[in-house]
């Protein structure tokens, strides 16, 4: 008779996943040997930290659109794990999250360290994980383990969507599988099952003739809308009669951002072009976009304006439309299929020209596309110059994760992404930290792309071993240090006093070799090129440690 381990790993690859990641302990460790057996239909991805691996977890399904699995024990799965888990919660990313109890054997209500039942001396890992994702089966039986899982699967890939969870009470992960007779189990294929509801082809019509009738119509792009139909679709939609495209921080790269359509990111630490035409236009669109107050400058005064603007939204949820903001037209539906629908309707093609000169001319007083050069002390370089370099890098083939600090907010608000999809950020809760095990996950769900990571010195200190799970998976993934010796942005915004914001000199060049990584240090502007080209032409992980200038303030690129 099979054991309920060997169940719940056949129901992992049932429900459709290739990969799950982990670092393993007490009732995964278990599970270890099913997995071997399963390793050609199932691969399985050792990390040093349950961070890393729900990380890597995250951008796998935020790269493909489908969860893949993050394995960790009870106690560590819901803490050092969280990280991954809380991104794909906020960002809205496909996860499946397998834990335990570690009850070791029935021992929850006797107060044994580790244990996470809920009981007197524990912790509640099901309650603890309730509060960060969209679904958490709590299985004490062993039928109870492989529906929970198909549920947790079916609740990760439905709008929208985000990470599900299934905790084992630990004993069960080993017991005998035989079910409760008067249990039925089935092929998960028929609970996974799932037709999106189309959208209201009336309500596209009314939006089609509100967007006809504008002057200056504007879409706000957001995650929605970054799936490869829906950016096609976009842009199509977009240039056929001249509408003006912004984006959210997680929308940014939804289109070519050099296109005459594109007026940039918004926010506080958007592009200028971006956060005038809002002010502007006469009709504005979200699609997919939560129009949430981080990147509508939280709500500024006169940005964007119920009643004086029309307003319409698109999002698969409709809980979502005229949630921040109220709105004169909502479409529930999928990015996708609302544009393939709005793409059949008259927009105001004839109003083109008049719509492109008006992007023109906004998008030239505001200074879009034109960074000013900035200089730096003897030995650094700026922040401004590990963009250029990779401006002139990046093709088609590559994929670009970001981190939290000076170096996201220099990239966002002032480089052009002009490869539609290229770009994965940390838009969820946006930690420090997450720029190189995602790209690691990234590459693993998109093994023909090149995956750089941008990250400084504070995100690299914490994520910098991820690097062996790169060089174990044999997967060449390049970072990009920007090391100021600091917290950069936490120093800026300081003004005045430093206290807890600067760290000791760090050789992250010196720390990857010791790891197995290809590694080299840039001291001047001129070298960056070369270090990148000299990185991916190693075919192996590797590391670049920049020295920036550590005055190179990023207030200078939320000016933009």
């Amino acid at each position: 008779m099979a054991a309920t381990k060997r169940e719940i790993v056949r129901t992992i690859a049932e429900c459709g996943a290739t990969h799950a990641f982990t670092l393993p302990g007490l009732g995964v460790t278990w599970m270890l040997d099913e997995f071997y057996e399963a390793r050609d239909r199932v691969k399985l991805v050792l990390n040093r930290s349950e961070q890393f691996a729900s990380i890597m977890a995250q951008a796998y399904g935020k790269v493909l659109g489908k969860p893949a699995v993050f394995l960790g024990q009870g106690p560590f799965a819901s803490t050092t794990g969280a990280f991954g888990i809380l991104e794909a919660h906020f960002a809205g990313t496909p996860m499946v999250v397998i834990t335990d109890t570690s009850c070791y054997d029935g021992f929850g209500m006797r107060g044994v360290y580790q244990t996470m039942t809920g009981d007197y001396g524990a912790a509640d890992v099901a309650t603890v994980l309730r509060t960060m994702t969209k679904f958490c089966a709590y299985a004490t039986e062993v039928d109870e383990a492989v529906f929970g899982l198909q549920m947790a699967f079916k609740h990760a890939s439905l709008p929208r969507l985000g990470p599900a969870a299934l905790v084992l009470k630990t004993p069960i992960i080993r017991r005998e599988f035989v079910p409760n007779p008067r249990v039925r189990l089935f092929d998960p294929a028929g609970h996974l099952a799932y037709t999106p509801a189309r959208p209201d082809e009336k309500a596209v019509a009314e939006l089609a003739a509100m967007i006809r009738q504008a002057e200056r119509p504007l879409i706000i792009a957001g995650q929605g809308a970054q799936s490869d139909g829906a950016r096609r679709l976009l842009a199509d939609v977009a240039t056929k009669a001249g509408i003006a495209v912004a984006t959210s921080y997680n929308g940014k790269g939804v289109l070519d951002e050099t296109s005459p359509v594109s007026v940039g990111m918004l926010g506080t630490w958007g592009c200028k072009a971006g956060n005038e035409a809002v002010r502007q236009a006469d009709v504005v669109v979200a699609l997919g976009a939560s129009l949430g107050p981080d990147y509508m400058r939280f709500c500024e005064e006169g940005f964007l304006r119920p009643g004086a603007q029309r307003i319409a939204q698109i999002d698969v949820d409709p809980r979502n439309a005229g949630w921040v903001y109220p709105v004169d037209l909502a479409i529930t539906g999928d990015a996708v299929d609302v544009l393939a629908a709005l793409s059949r309707h008259d927009t105001g093609e004839s109003a083109r020209s008049e719509r492109l000169r008006w992007i023109a001319s906004n998008n030239e007083r505001m200074g879009y596309g034109l960074a000013p050069a900035w200089t730096a002390r003897e030995g650094t370089v700026h922040n401004a110059d590990i963009l250029k370099a990779l401006d002139g890098f990046l093709t088609d083939r590559h994929m670009l994760t970001l981190d939290a600090g000076n170096n996201r907010i220099w990239l966002t608000t002032t480089m052009r992404v002009r490869t539609p999809g290229q770009l994965l950020v940390p838009g969820g809760i946006g930690g420090m930290g997450w720029a190189i095990p995602a790209a690691i996950g990234a590459k693993i769900a998109r093994p023909d792309r090149r995956l750089i990571a941008l990250t400084g010195d504070g995100g690299a200190g914490m994520s910098v071993s991820s690097l062996t799970t790169a060089i174990a998976e044999g997967m060449p993934v390049t970072v990009v240090v920007a090391n100021n010796a600091g917290l950069g942005m936490v120093r800026d915004n300081m003004r005045g006093k430093r206290i807890a914001v600067d760290y000791p000199p760090t050789d992250f060049a010196t720390i990857a070799r010791g790891l197995g990584c290809a590694a080299f240090a840039v001291r001047h502007p001129s070298e960056i090129a070369d270090a990148l080209h000299q990185a991916e032409k190693s075919g192996r992980p590797a590391l670049i440690d920049v020295a920036v200038d550590p005055d190179a303030s990023h207030h200078p690129a939320s000016d933009y």
